[in-house]
């Protein structure tokens, strides 16, 4: 028995944290012995603009350029993702799940579950870092790559610092606000739109000084691969976490704790408007969920909301942010190298779809549709029996394979909603940037940025139905979707291994160049038929396996 909530805490998440230490230390072994295995000048004859967009140092190698692309980028998200995960968790997800109220009723502190959670986070990403840290000390032993005067330990170090800034953004969004969705969907973009705008702004004269202002320029601003740690940014990232502490226990001891959350979704306002009020209870159905796809869909509606914001405000920024970019940026289109571009689907970024696919689609685009996909596909059969309503539901008169169905309708739907946000966006930023992209190429890319989230919505809802658990559908569909993402990148950098990225669903993604060349249906029909085939995986294992009573 667990003594403590410090102990449940870390015995709660100790998993996914391991999984994702010893997945980033894998994919370090597989990186650096790929970059040795190839001519570095593609990389190191660059243009500063370039390497500065892509974290690539002046002088690189096998070992650095590993450390920075493998760790500075993958390493340093998936670390900040688990720790948002964690702290959004923390308060917000006992008040959903309803065992606040058990955890209160112990003799502890409102500010004692607070710290016991934020202990636990802490702790775990510390031993998530020191297994990065050991590895990136044991692989360039293992392939005989020399990295002397190289600090692996201090980026480790930076990552840790920057995971724990997130992960306390994430606790005191929940604490303020009992939110969950809102507290980790938050945080996740205000992870990404950091990342992004620390490698944009550099490119833009005159907004360089001004990356500083994002907690992501102090992962790897002062190179602590080659410089070792530096106090100053370690110092603006744990400060800034300090603060957050204590606004998050100001926060749980001043608001009126649930005893189970219950979302007011938009069918809610909708019958309570006297003008949708009648529409609302159609479109709803009867008692017996004649619609279970409408609920599933509003049930997400946070998610949702906060992904369509960042996209469309991130979209229709590029556009003008085009015509002010660094002219070393357009000159060099012609001399970009084959196989840096396999890193961002093969962009030609001297034009302005070259300049989207790399900023928004290549990267931006997936995380969003994978994200809210696999949220959806995960909580859609597994999260009705960790919430104990699956035995209500299936009370109704609808068969388990309709259950299945309708929730991979609304997966699709908030799917669908993605692709259209990118595409308004991306059209909206052409035109007030005057760069003329064809609107149909740019919906022929969103529809596959769409395709690919539903393939991986299919995997979470794949293993919800398999294993009913929320939390092993989550996070085996997202670390397989960056398993994907890596793979398709790096067998691309070497002649002798291209053609086994056809096995990553990415490699259907954006290597045709839909941007430029509209829309290819095999690549597109390989991505559909993947998404269809494992919602019928989904339906196969629902119908066959005991669901639990007790969540």
């Amino acid at each position: 028995m667990l003594a403590t909530v410090y102990t449940k805490a870390l015995r709660d998440r100790w998993i996914g944290i391991a999984v994702g230490a010893v997945s980033m230390a894998l994919f370090l072994l597989y990186g650096m012995s790929v970059y040795r295995s190839i001519d570095l000048t593609i990389y190191t004859d660059l243009p500063e603009t370039f390497r500065q967009l892509f974290g690539i140092a002046d002088l690189t190698d096998a070992g650095r350029l590993a450390y920075d692309a493998v760790y500075g980028f993958a390493g340093a998200l998936t670390l900040g993702g688990l720790a948002i995960s964690i702290g959004g968790a923390s308060i917000a997800g006992e008040e959903r799940d309803g065992t606040i109220g058990l955890l209160l009723g112990n003799p502890k502190s409102r500010t004692h579950v607070l710290a016991s959670k934020a202990g636990a986070l802490v702790t775990l990403t510390a031993a998530a870092a020191v297994v990065m840290w050991l590895a990136g000390l044991a692989v360039p032993e293992l392939l005989d790559v020399d990295v002397t005067g190289m600090q692996p330990g201090a980026l480790v170090l930076h990552m840790w610092a920057t995971a724990v800034f997130y992960g306390f953004l994430a606790i005191v969004l929940g604490a303020w606000t009992g939110n969950r969705t809102l507290a980790g969907g938050l945080a996740a973009a205000a992870m990404v739109v950091s990342y992004l705008a620390v490698g944009i702004l550099p490119l833009v004269q005159g907004l360089v000084d001004l990356a500083r202002a994002f907690p992501w320029y102090y992962l790897n601003g002062s190179q602590p691969v080659a410089n070792g740690a530096d106090v100053g940014h370690l110092a603006v990232l744990l400060g800034s976490s300090a603060l957050f502490a204590g606004l998050a226990v100001v926060g749980v001891n001043r608001r009126d704790l649930r005893e189970r959350s219950e979302p007011v979704t938009i069918l809610d306002r909708l019958r309570r408007n006297p003008l949708t009020g009648r529409a609302a209870e159609r479109l709803a159905g009867s008692a017996r969920v004649s619609h279970i796809w409408v609920k599933a869909v509003s049930d997400h509606q946070g998610l949702a909301t906060i992904t369509a914001l960042v996209l469309l405000s991130l979209g229709v920024m590029l556009g003008p942010m085009y015509a002010l970019l660094d002219q070393d940026l357009v000159a060099f289109s012609e001399q970009f190298p084959d196989a840096l571009l396999a890193m961002v689907g093969f962009a030609d970024m001297g034009t302005p779809e070259g300049w989207y696919q790399t900023e928004h689609f290549s990267i931006m685009g997936p995380i969003a549709a994978i994200a809210i996909t696999v949220v959806i596909g995960a909580r859609a059969l597994a999260g009705e029996e960790r919430s104990r309503t699956m035995g209500l539901l299936l009370a109704s008169p609808v068969s388990r394979t309709r259950v299945v169905l309708e929730k991979a309708a609304a997966m699709a739907v908030h799917a669908l909603v993605v692709g259209f946000v990118m595409w308004l966006s991306t059209v909206v930023g052409s035109m007030l940037g005057g760069l003329g992209m064809d609107p149909v190429s740019v919906a022929a890319t969103s529809l596959l940025v769409t395709l690919l989230g539903l393939v991986f919505g299919g995997v979470a809802l794949a293993l919800s139905a398999l294993t009913g658990r929320v939390r092993l559908a989550v996070y085996g569909a997202s670390l397989l979707a960056l398993a994907f993402f890596l793979v398709n990148s790096l067998l691309q950098l070497n002649a002798a291994t291209a053609g086994w990225a056809r096995w990553s669903p990415f490699y259907y993604f954006l290597t045709s160049d839909p941007l430029v060349n509209g829309l290819r249906w095999g690549h597109a029909g390989v991505l559909a038929a993947l998404a269809v085939a494992l919602v019928a995986v989904a339906v196969w294992a629902f119908r066959r396996r005991d669901l639990r009573q007790t969540g």
